[in-house]
């Protein structure tokens, strides 16, 4: 049976109030940061453009991605759509006349570095491997965007309800994470740290493997997880999402509790992460009610 998991009343209740005082924080803020805080702020990556939703005056918010409206990719997407986007060219976002560009380690390279040589303000942010990078990354864009207070807050908050979602889980249940073309993340990438804080043990990592990569269909018959967690299919025919339809994972999902996932919620280090993990515990409770 393939069920769409959703977080528990109190989970949602929690994650509700952090994403309120995300907004409430653009709102607020100390004023003596008001007269160092950049004026005229680009992003051009999905992940910095919701970081600077959360923490910046949004009349300074010039324009975000071409991405942040996408509601398969951005965990913010209704915020965004009263923001201008861009598409991450360089003459583009110079005549928009930034005083600070945001980016990420892999956006635009050549873009960054044209800007650079323009003499615009550039900083680039590190995925977000661990739930330690995601305050790292809040952290950071608090200071770059000059609201720390606001940032410091918003992490507050975010342990506060990740420490809610936490369980002591004696017997940890096994689940494999499996998506198009039979790709996977291990233990050290932001989904695998998701995973592990949900209350499962990822399937890929007793295979040996700790980062991202392919699973062949036979390895995960081998590793027997007690569920196999997907990521929601796009629209359209794609060859990539078929092995998902393979008859060899119909086999093992029957008798197994299925979960999807909203892509947008993890795939970048903000708090919206804690709806991806507040949704696994909700799967691993179907779990170990079925065993």
């Amino acid at each position: 049976m393939r069920l769409r998991v959703g977080p528990s009343t109190s989970a949602s209740v929690r994650i509700s109030k952090l994403i309120s005082l995300g907004a409430a924080l653009v709102f607020t803020g100390a004023a003596a940061f008001a007269d160092a805080a950049p004026r005229r702020i680009v992003s051009m990556n999905l992940c910095t453009d919701q970081l600077a939703m959360l923490l910046s005056d949004p009349d300074r918010i010039v324009s975000l991605s071409y991405l942040a409206t996408d509601p398969r990719s951005s965990a913010m997407h209704r915020e965004a759509q009263v923001f201008a986007r861009n598409q991450g060219q360089a003459e583009e976002i110079y005549l928009q006349e930034p005083d600070l560009v945001l980016a990420g380690q892999y956006t635009g390279v050549a873009t960054v570095n044209m800007l650079k040589r323009l003499g615009k303000r550039v900083e680039v942010f590190l995925p977000a491997y661990s739930l330690e990078d995601v305050r790292d990354g809040i952290l950071h864009m608090g200071q770059v965007l000059g609201h720390q207070a606001r940032a410091e807050a918003l992490v507050a908050q975010f342990d506060a309800d990740l420490a809610a979602l936490r369980e002591d889980v004696q017997n940890r249940p096994l689940a494999a994470l499996y998506y198009a073309n039979g790709y996977t993340t291990g233990d050290k990438t932001l989904a695998g740290q998701i995973l592990l804080a949900a209350g499962f043990d990822n399937a890929i990592t007793r295979a040996g493997q700790s980062r991202a990569g392919n699973l062949p269909l036979e390895l995960l018959v081998m590793l027997q997880p007690d569920a196999v967690v997907t990521g929601a299919k796009y629209p359209g025919q794609s060859r990539s999402e078929a092995i998902l339809d393979h008859p060899v994972i119909r086999t093992l999902q029957k008798g197994r509790e299925t979960g999807t996932v909203a892509d947008s919620d993890w795939l970048c280090g903000t708090p919206y992460v804690l709806r991806a993990i507040a949704d696994l515990v909700a799967l691993r409770h179907r779990v170990e009610e079925s065993q």
